[in-house]
């Protein structure tokens, strides 16, 4: 919850809220603002051309470090790259070290081409063994140009795993040895992230990537858990909106939902 100028916004209530399933008003039944530990994984484009921009990886490296030296002490994390493969950190799988964790971000491989989605989805398949809040933050500079899924198939899996995705997308500018080359993402992980709940924001000066990836960890950190009982369980995709009835805030939430009897008996939005 954030308002026009994204700070975050404390001390609401149920009553602040407005839960619409396919377009129909419902009735809140839960209403939770205590921290539920954080199942986080950071994944950075380590492609061609990051590694083309002389210092770049360097610098995500230190600017992930500015949310991993945030994880709260029952939080855990996941680090990785994705490039023409995609590697994840520590092999032995989510630690609440972060030590481990920002030494594994400095080991991380290099490659070419961009595997974004596939990475994304191996990223939410670990995700789905872990208990509480589960997010992915990926910092890239570029769109996906080799997985073998498409960015539909992620905004599924990660809609019936409940992970959220938020991007951290930047512009290189390098020279591949005949012209010189402007990289940045395009709209679709920007839609991506905002289908799940999240948001992807393109940032040009890379003094912005710490304090970036610092705000995330505090939002991550404060989120409010608003819950409903479907009246149709039809385990049909339904379109979910979240308004707040004060002015000039934003409810970020994923957009949809699978109504399914084998889910919880509120579903939330966070």
């Amino acid at each position: 919850m954030t308002d026009r100028d994204r700070r975050l916004v404390p001390g609401l209530t149920g009553d602040d809220f407005e839960i619409l399933d396919n377009g129909k008003v419902q009735t809140i039944t839960s209403f939770d603002v205590q921290p539920r530990p954080l199942n986080a994984v950071v994944m950075l484009d380590t492609s061609g051309s990051m590694s083309a921009a002389p210092g770049v990886i360097a610098l995500a490296v230190r600017a992930a470090d500015e949310l991993l030296t945030r994880l709260k002490s029952e939080d855990q994390g996941l680090v990785g790259s994705f490039n023409d493969k995609v590697t994840f950190l520590p092999s032995t799988g989510f630690t609440q070290n972060v030590d481990l964790l920002r030494n594994s971000s400095r080991q991380l491989p290099v490659g070419y081409p961009t595997r974004l989605y596939d990475a994304l989805a191996q990223a939410i398949e670990r995700l789905e063994t872990t208990r509480g809040r589960r997010a992915i933050v990926v910092l890239t500079d570029g769109d996906d140009t080799a997985s073998r899924l498409q960015g539909g198939e992620v905004a599924k899996r990660a809609r019936t795993a409940d992970v959220t995705i938020f991007g951290i997308g930047i512009v290189t500018d390098y020279f591949n040895g005949v012209v010189r080359v402007k990289s940045s993402p395009g709209r679709d992980l920007k839609n991506l992230c905002a289908e799940t709940g999240g948001e992807m924001r393109l940032l040009k000066d890379s003094a912005e990537w710490g304090p970036e990836f610092a705000h995330l960890a505090e939002e991550l950190h404060s989120q409010y858990a608003i819950g409903f009982s479907p009246q149709v369980l039809d385990r049909k995709v339904h379109k979910l909106d979240v308004r707040v009835k004060k002015p000039d805030l934003t409810a970020r939430t994923r957009k949809s939902y699978v109504a399914a009897a084998s889910g919880s008996a509120a579903d939330r939005a966070r």
